[in-house]
């Protein structure tokens, strides 16, 4: 295991991908020389580019600052699984003999001596990692925090505490989570995910399971209730979970809940996110606030006062004539999960979602289940595949997904054709969903609202 104490520099292969980037900012606010690439330029990278970090886009060895260009035990390179294995700057430093590690092995060095809170899950951890962070820090915990997504209360994706509590988002991709060993772990879902990396579902359960296993002694596991787990506790909206949320309700377009466990009762809690999986996420993160001993009166303040997380239910637009949502879903469970909420809140609008596909094999794996949830959508607008880290697969394409929805409103375009539609449908309330580039639409459809 490497020693950070011997560390002076660090260069991050890939350093705008979320998790990546929680990494460079903690290790260049502690005080190291911090680099890094990546192939393209994103609102992410341009602001590690604002707080200091020199980023470069081209996968040219040359180009990598000279100070890092030679073998130095004193320089760590951190890499995510994601990026190709024929890049010329990966290969550099593997060829060089540098000391390179994995982003979830230095998750795993940094978590070591703290008190770990791990949230892992095929969906929901993100928010549920970053609203149990907001319920420490209201409660008084100074928490560190690497999340996976941008937490709007604290406009950052990382948070450094002077406590030895730290919350991290454990990733199943890779099996990268299999580096951490929680003093409380939380799993939110084992829906079958990643099978490009797992080959069948039995294989993803059977890496939770490890995961679960790994809690360190006298530690706690937190569990969905309904998963393949035991020796912890269950949560979720059900009178059979351990923990559970009961009586939910909207008023307003608010939504409310009473909490309760085999300990405490709490009653007329509001939420400051929508959904039923939201409830089901809030009522993991109120179990593991209350296993740290956070005053439930500041429980309650904190789930009140929590505003999410950047593309997760994000309101773009509020206004008498226009509501428009963005959210990160690309699963078909979490696609289930936000229409869901939508429509609980909007039951008489008419619903248009703009869908990216995100991945040709996850595309192909879930094509039947992507078919019959963005069916339900009033219109829909079905962006190409973003393929991410993967080459096209023969015959998997969104003509073809678009030929499986039983929906008659349903056009395949581009980032192009996908705003001229939307400025012609002028639609009362308009969904952007996907976790590709669809993020780059958000903006732009603001301002064609803003000039409605």
């Amino acid at each position: 295991m490497i020693n950070l104490t011997d560390i002076k520099q660090v260069y991050l292969i890939g350093i705008g991908g979320i998790g990546m980037s929680g990494l460079a900012r903690y290790f260049y606010q502690k005080g190291f020389l911090v680099s890094g690439y990546d192939k393209t330029s994103t609102p992410l990278t341009q602001a590690l580019e604002k707080e200091g970090i020199a980023i470069t886009y081209q996968d040219d060895a040359s180009l990598i600052p000279v100070t890092f260009q030679q073998k130095d035990a004193k320089t760590l390179v951190i890499y995510t699984p994601a990026i190709p294995k024929d890049s010329l700057v990966f290969n550099h430093f593997k060829n060089s003999g540098f000391d390179i590690q994995k982003r979830s092995q230095v998750l795993g060095i940094l978590s070591k001596d703290a008190f770990a809170v791990a949230v892992a899950g095929t969906h929901g951890k993100t928010t549920t990692s970053t609203l149990i962070a907001h319920l420490l820090r209201v409660g008084g915990v100074d928490c560190s925090a690497f999340l996976g997504g941008i937490s709007t209360n604290y406009n950052t994706n990382l948070l450094i505490g002077e406590s030895k509590v730290m919350v991290l988002e454990a990733d199943e991709y890779d099996r990268s989570f299999l580096t951490l060993h929680p003093n409380i772990a939380v799993i939110t879902s084992m829906d079958a995910d990643h099978l490009d990396i797992y080959g069948a579902e039995e294989q993803l359960h059977e890496s939770f399971k490890l995961f679960a296993n790994q809690v360190k002694t006298g530690g706690k596991l937190i569990f969905k209730e309904g998963l393949s787990l035991s020796n912890g506790t269950s949560y979720g909206i059900s009178t059979s979970a351990q923990a559970k949320a009961l009586n939910v309700r909207i008023e307003n377009r608010k939504f409310y809940f009473d909490f309760k466990n085999e300990f405490i009762h709490l009653e007329n809690l509001e939420l400051g996110l929508p959904g039923q999986h939201n409830i089901e996420n809030a009522v993991a993160a109120i179990e593991v606030a209350l296993a740290l001993d956070i005053n439930p009166d500041l429980i309650r303040e904190g789930l009140t006062s929590f505003k999410g997380v950047k593309r997760r239910f994000e309101y773009q637009v509020q206004t008498e004539n226009h509501v428009y949502i963005d959210d990160y879903a690309h699963h078909p469970e979490e696609l289930k999960a936000c229409f869901q909420a939508v429509r609980s809140l909007y039951p008489d609008k008419k619903m248009t979602v703009v869908f990216q596909p995100h991945l040709f094999s996850r595309t192909r794996d879930f094509l039947d289940n992507f078919a019959e949830i963005l069916g339900t959508a009033d219109e829909l607008l079905l962006m190409e595949i973003y393929p991410a880290r993967e080459l096209p697969i023969t015959g998997v394409t969104s003509k073809a997904l678009a030929e499986k929805i039983n929906n008659s409103a349903v056009t395949v375009c581009n980032h192009q054709s996908a705003l001229k539609l939307v400025k012609e449908l002028q639609p009362e309330l308009l969904l952007t969903v996907g976790a590709g580039d669809i993020d780059t639409l958000v903006l732009p459809l603001k301002e064609l609202f803003a000039n409605a």
